[in-house]
């Protein structure tokens, strides 16, 4: 059965899904995007997920248009109409379409707005029983980086320098420091068990599930420290790992070649992974 999609209004089979030529996001990646986790048929974390949405749409002035209640309503439909149980629910909204000028369109332009789900592994992994390896690049994208953009060349290139190197993920540096991988809010645990990340700005995503994690982390009474760290403090660390709504945690066993701690998933990590994955599979009540 074809995989239904939702287009401007529109649920549709994936084969009849189009935009136009004149769409800003395909010209100008003149939009906002957001992914948001499913799991046993349930959207995780998806109020937060949807406040970041409306968050990036404002900061570069595209109208939401959807309330936050519409757009829930529209992601759960698309789940129910593609059996999804496990995997991802994308979004993504451009200023719409218009004659191709750099300047915004004239009022009252319609945003686009495209939806899909994604079926993927997420609760048994299996890169999670082993780990993934890193590699570090430069960060080469632009100075809004808390903007959720759809201009993803900097990451699709350092994401493209793992696989090349048979790793699972890049992180990405600047000025000596760590900023995030190239889909991933990047971690490092300390020898004394400190868990370590860079502080919100600018200069990073602000990560929802990082945001999870780190509460999960505290009320099971870790350490959590938001400042700076270089990629040498990284090699030097016991554990480390990544977060995103579609690795959740993922422990990294090596970082450009070099093995980490054991080189096997630390057990803070792995501790912490169990633990998203408990919450996400309360009842809706109860979590």
């Amino acid at each position: 059965m074809s995989r239904t999609v939702f287009v401007d209004g529109s649920f549709v089979p994936f084969e009849d899904a189009k935009i136009s030529v004149m769409d800003r996001g395909f010209l100008f990646a003149d939009g906002i995007y957001e992914v948001a986790a499913v799991l046993n048929g349930r959207l995780v974390d998806n109020e937060a997920h949807l406040a970041r949405l409306d968050r990036s749409l404002g900061e570069i002035r595209i109208p939401n248009p959807y309330s936050a209640a519409e757009w829930t309503r529209l992601q759960e439909e698309l789940v129910r109409r593609n059996n999804l149980n496990e995997g991802l629910v994308y979004m993504e909204v451009t200023r719409g379409v218009a004659e191709r000028d750099f300047g915004f369109p004239v009022s009252g332009t319609r945003p686009t707005v495209v939806m899909f789900t994604q079926a993927k592994t997420i609760r048994h992994a299996p890169q999670a029983e082993i780990g993934i390896a890193v590699v570090t690049v430069p960060d080469l994208r632009w100075k809004r980086r808390d903007i959720k953009s759809v201009g993803l060349l900097g990451q699709v290139l350092a994401k493209q320098a793992a696989i090349e190197a048979g790793a699972g993920d890049a992180w990405m540096i600047e000025d000596g420091y760590v900023t995030e991988g190239s889909s991933s809010t990047a971690f490092i645990i300390t020898a004394d068990k400190r868990i370590v990340t860079r502080p919100l700005s600018n200069s990073i995503l602000p990560g929802i599930t990082r945001v999870a994690v780190m509460k999960l982390a505290r009320e099971a009474g870790l350490t959590v420290e938001e400042r700076l760290f270089t990629i040498e403090e990284a090699h030097a660390a016991a554990e480390a790992f990544i977060t995103s709504a579609s690795s959740i945690v993922m422990p990294v066993v090596q970082i450009d070649g070099k093995p980490l701690g054991s080189g096997k998933p630390g057990p803070l990590a792995l501790r912490l992974r169990a633990l998203y994955f408990e919450l996400a599979e309360l009842p809706a009540a109860a979590a």
